[in-house]
C-alpha cells in the first residue's frame, strides 16, 4: 500500500534526496551567517518536518511557501512569549503549541512543525540574552525562508508544482452567464461543499484540487464503460491541411470554403506543427507560422470518449490524429464526437 495516495517509490527517493539537499544546504547556510557561534542555533528541529512535507507532498496546503514560512516563525514567537510569561515548563508548553495553533488558523498558515516549533521555543526557557528574544528571527525565519527557496529550485528540477497552483476551474469561453459545457452535467461545487460538509472532517487537500480530481474520476468511469470505441474507428480520414509557410489568406480560403472550424498545419517534415482557425487569423500576421496554436492530439488507439475533456473545454473545436511519427492520420471534430456516442449510447440502450 502506498503511504499517501498518489505516491510512487520514485516519488519518495526524490523526497529524501530533495529533504537530504535542503535541509543540509539550509543548515550550512545559516552557519555561515552565524559565524558559527555557539549561542545561536544555526537551525530549529521542526526544519526537518517542514522538509518532509515540502518535498514529499509540495501540493500540500500544508506546505506552500506561506504556512512554512509563518506558520513557523510565528509559532517561534508565540513559545518566545509564553516561556517569558510562564515559569513552569509543563504549563509553558502547553499554552505555546494550543496557542500557536489558534493564531496559525487565524493567519491561514497552519503548518503541522509550526507546533513543534512552539514547542522547541517553550523549552528553551525564559528568553535571557538577546539571541534567546531573536529565536524566531534566527535561526526559525531564516531558516524557514532558505528552504522554502531551495524548495521552489529543487522542484523546479522535478517538475513538480511548487508553490502548488490547483487547476483552475472550467470556463464559459463564450461571454455569457452560462455555467461551462463541463460543469452543466453531473456535480457541482455545492455539491462538493455539501459532501465536506457531511463528512465533517479536515482533508489535506485543495478544495479545487478535489474538484479536478473528481472530474477526472468522471472521465475515467466513462472511458471504462465506452473505451472499445477508438478514435481510428470514427475519425476524418481526408483531412484539409495547410503547409506551414502559407499565407493566413489561403488558410482563410480553405476553412471557408470546406466549411471548417480548424486546419491543421504541417511543418516541412510532413509532421503536425500546430492548428490554425478563423479566431487565430483575425490576429495580426501574414504567415500562418506566427498565428497558428497548439494543437490538441489523440492517438488513432485512444479511446474515443478521451476526447471529452478536450472538445468540451470551450476553445478546441477538433483534436488531431496522429501516428508514431507525428504525421496526421485523421482529424476528429466535436460533431464527429457527438455522433458517434450517440450511436453508441443508443446501441446500449437497445
Amino acid at each position: 500500500m502506498p503511504i499517501l495516495a498518489g505516491a510512487t517509490l520514485r516519488d519518495r527517493l526524490i523526497a529524501c534526496l530533495g529533504a537530504a539537499l535542503g535541509v543540509g544546504l539550509t543548515g550550512f547556510i545559516c552557519v555561515l551567517a552565524t559565524g558559527h557561534d555557539g549561542h545561536i542555533p544555526a537551525i530549529a528541529g521542526p526544519i526537518g518536518a517542514s522538509a518532509l512535507l515540502l518535498f514529499a507532498i509540495p501540493a500540500s496546503p500544508l506546505a506552500q511557501p506561506w504556512p512554512i514560512i509563518a506558520g513557523n516563525t510565528i509559532s517561534a514567537a508565540i513559545g518566545v512569549m509564553t516561556a517569558f510569561l510562564i515559569h513552569e515548563p509543563a504549563l509553558a508548553v502547553g499554552v505555546a503549541v494550543g496557542l500557536s495553533i489558534a493564531a496559525m488558523s487565524l493567519t491561514r498558515s497552519l503548518h503541522p512543525p509550526g507546533g513543534a516549533m512552539a514547542l522547541t521555543a517553550a523549552l528553551l526557557g525564559p528568553p535571557a540574552t538577546a539571541a534567546a528574544w531573536l529565536f524566531p528571527i534566527m535561526p526559525v525565519l531564516a531558516n524557514s525562508i532558505l528552504l522554502v527557496a531551495l524548495g521552489w529550485v529543487f522542484h523546479r528540477f522535478t517538475r513538480h508544482s511548487y508553490p502548488h497552483v490547483p487547476a483552475d476551474a472550467p470556463q464559459n469561453r463564450h461571454g455569457t452567464a452560462d455555467a461551462p459545457s463541463q460543469v452543466r452535467v453531473g456535480f457541482s461545487a455545492n455539491d462538493i461543499d455539501a459532501a465536506l460538509a457531511a463528512a465533517g472532517e479536515t482533508f489535506d487537500i485543495d478544495r479545487a484540487d478535489l474538484d479536478r480530481l473528481l472530474r477526472q474520476v468522471e472521465r475515467n468511469a466513462l472511458k471504462r464503460t465506452h473505451g472499445a470505441l477508438t478514435c481510428d474507428a470514427i475519425m476524418s480520414r481526408d483531412v484539409i491541411s495547410v503547409p506551414f509557410d502559407a499565407s493566413a489568406t489561403t488558410a482563410r480560403d480553405l476553412l471557408i470554403r470546406h466549411n471548417v472550424r480548424s486546419l491543421p498545419v504541417i511543418a516541412a517534415d510532413g509532421r503536425l506543427a500546430g492548428t490554425v482557425g478563423l479566431r487565430d487569423l483575425v490576429r495580426r500576421g501574414d504567415a500562418i507560422a506566427e498565428v497558428m496554436t497548439p494543437a490538441a492530439t489523440a492517438r488513432p488507439e485512444t479511446p474515443a470518449v478521451a476526447l471529452v475533456g478536450p472538445l468540451t473545454d470551450g476553445k478546441t473545436h477538433a483534436v488531431i490524429v496522429v501516428d508514431l511519427a507525428g504525421r496526421v492520420a485523421g482529424l476528429i471534430s466535436q460533431t464527429d464526437l457527438l455522433a458517434a456516442l450517440a450511436r453508441a449510447l443508443a446501441a446500449k440502450a437497445a
